[in-house]
């Protein structure tokens, strides 16, 4: 996950960073600089997100039972 940041909260950490001495920003530049160096991309397969319905049965029966399961507004209990 990324986070995008704006300038003037860019700013605002430069500022307090400025304050840092020079061994911990130079350690801090090179964590940053690492954490840019991906190197190898990681693929992703737009394929793993979808697939088909997957069912032994018949299209009736699904609807059938798709119907079967409603509850209209009528039959619903009195909770008073």
């Amino acid at each position: 996950m990324s986070v995008a940041l704006t300038s003037k909260t860019i700013d605002k950490y430069f500022s307090f960073l400025t304050k840092l001495d020079n061994r911990s920003k130079k350690k801090l530049i090179i964590k940053l600089t690492e954490s840019i160096e991906t190197g190898d991309e990681v693929k992703f397969d737009l394929r793993s997100l979808f697939g088909a319905w997957v069912d032994s049965r018949d299209s009736d029966e699904i609807i059938k039972q798709i119907r079967e399961s409603r509850i209209e507004k009528h039959d619903l209990p009195d909770f008073q």
